[in-house]
């Protein structure tokens, strides 16, 4: 009886451990689920597999373990369904053991129909409310878990399936969900709470649900995405490891590795908390709700340095949500009033970030807009003229084609001054578009390919000549000579203007000027079909060096 409590008071450092290989059925998951129940195993994450006692046969009128050992289904069922109703109301130690057991249901099988059909949400919206509200009760045994575990389960279910998702809602899980998301109980239950809102949030059926509640609930989403991670390093990676709550270190590890595990898991965990409430606020910003709330001021500012960070890399972070506001009309004249958003997104359209492709997307339809198109090009045309070169990322084709459309679509009215731009840079970088994709690019069409080489020949020389003041130590020079060679070398000789334009950058970083060496290093790299996500550093790092 002794080892059976120790095993009960030690659930989250142990793990799972499975008798028979190769079923993988829902008793068979739940048979894995180790506790106190007669005939299972505990396996102490820290020691090696111990077997217990045996202990008396199980005289509980509505165990959950020996409910799932039933071998006729319809029976099975029943039992289930009347355990769901019966756990909020009962005071048990082996809650938080079926709560273990269900979370890695639904986490392996969250597209079975079989508990969500027999009252799941319905008890786990209730537990949540428990936990909420009587804090003796989340204080006794190891209940403080399972609020966690509730959230997690409905996260889970409502991830996929739009008919889980509905039967949630009408289960009453949004407004205990909405408890834990305010920070009832601490920011481990945040961080599931607006995952699984965020799940109800994406589908159809369910939104308005959620919808409902609008302006609390994205004023909290927002209040998280932009404070989390300092609030988890103040409230747990910088706190003694002997003054952290037990609980959340026991979550966070399942009781594995030791103090930078930790640490590294509460990191992973912030950025995992930012990412869904960015999710959470992007279903919102998709379907043009709440942009007035989304779009102030201070939140658009820090949103383009949002990112997902190493262990969210499918996250697109900050950038996918101003993807998503610039798909509105609100969201486009917001972003295209504030100078430092659109700096930042800029930034990252010219970095070989994984999300390159999501920032040009965002300044092509903010150009598209007329209303908008003369506040942003200012700022964008002198960092997309260094992109017209592209010819894919990822599998969109064609994309500096559809840069080049999009910035020269009225240039005619620049070139006879029936429009002057407020930057000279742009205006010079509109000049050079031109110059480069639309005169250059017919020349060529019209030489022969004899001259065509002849010009490939000058354009090497001119490349010696500038190699020659290189290495004699005159660098301006050297890049006049490289200018002269770009300007002959012909467009479809790649390989050859790669090492002009890099050669270029080298001596830029050499007089100091990071700016025109992130340029030519950015037009380098279009042209060598290295704009893809395997390249991960930024080209704007250049800077630093």
């Amino acid at each position: 009886v002794n080892l059976i409590k120790l095993a009960i008071f030690l659930l989250p450092v142990f793990s799972i451990q499975r008798h028979q290989k190769g079923s993988k059925s829902l008793q068979s998951v739940m048979k894995s689920q180790q506790g106190q129940h007669p005939n299972y195993t505990i396996t102490n994450a820290f020691t090696t597999d111990k077997q217990l006692p045996p202990t008396p046969t199980c005289t509980k009128p509505s165990c959950f373990f020996c409910t799932m050992t039933e071998t006729d289904s319809s029976t099975r069922q029943a039992k289930i369904a009347q355990c769901f109703k019966e756990m909020p109301v009962r005071d048990d130690k082996e809650h938080v053991l079926v709560l273990s057991g269900l979370w890695k249901i639904a986490v392996t099988k969250p597209n079975d129909p079989e508990f969500p059909s027999l009252g799941i949400f319905d008890c786990m919206a209730k537990l949540i409310h428990r936990g909420v509200r009587d804090k003796d009760w989340l204080l006794r045994h190891q209940n403080i878990y399972i609020p966690y575990y509730a959230a997690h389960i409905i996260g889970s279910y409502t991830m996929n399936k739009a008919k889980f998702a509905n039967k949630a809602v009408q289960s009453g899980v949004v407004l205990p969900l909405m408890h834990l998301l305010r920070g009832k109980i601490s920011w481990v239950e945040q961080r599931v709470a607006i995952r699984a809102l965020g799940h109800l949030a994406s589908h159809e059926k369910t939104f308005e649900a959620i919808a409902a509640h609008e302006t609390e609930i994205i004023d909290v989403a927002t209040r998280i995405a932009s404070s989390c991670l300092g609030e988890v390093y103040d409230k747990f990676v910088r706190v003694k490891e002997s003054k952290r709550l037990k609980y959340h270190r026991n979550l966070i590890t399942r009781g594995l590795g030791g103090l930078d595990f930790e640490n590294r898991k509460a990191e992973e965990w912030a950025s995992q908390l930012q990412c869904w409430s960015l999710f959470f606020l992007d279903c919102f910003a998709r379907k043009g709700r709440a942009l007035k709330l989304i779009c102030k001021k201070d939140f658009l500012q820090v949103l383009c340095g949002m990112r997902g960070g190493l262990e969210n890399s499918n996250s697109p972070g900050g950038i996918g949500l101003l993807r998503a506001l610039c798909g509105t009309k609100t969201g486009r004249e917001s972003i295209a009033d504030l100078e430092e958003v659109l700096e930042s997104i800029c930034n990252v359209s010219r970095s070989s970030d994984d999300c390159q492709y999501i920032a040009i997307d965002c300044l092509l339809l903010l150009l598209k807009d007329p209303d908008t198109r003369y506040k942003v090009i200012n700022i964008a045309a002198p960092v997309l003229v260094d992109l017209v070169e592209i010819r894919s990322i990822r599998r969109k084709a064609k994309v500096g084609q559809a840069i080049t459309q999009c910035l020269l679509q009225d240039y005619h009215k620049v070139k006879y001054c029936k429009l002057n731009l407020k930057s000279q840079r742009a205006q010079e970088a509109l000049e050079e578009i031109w110059d480069l994709k639309v005169e250059k690019e017919k020349r060529e069409t019209l030489m022969s390919e004899e001259e065509i080489r002849e010009k490939e020949v000058l354009a090497s020389l001119l490349k010696q000549e500038g190699n020659k003041k290189f290495w004699a130590g005159d660098i301006e020079k050297a890049v006049l000579k490289y200018s002269e060679a770009l300007g002959l070398c012909p467009l479809k000789f790649k390989k050859e203007r790669i090492v002009l334009h890099s050669n270029k950058a080298q001596c830029h970083l050499l007089l100091r000027d990071p700016e025109a060496a992130i340029s030519d290093t950015t037009r380098a790299l279009c042209l060598s079909s290295l704009v893809n996500p395997s390249y991960q550093e930024p080209v704007e790092k250049i800077t630093s060096l």
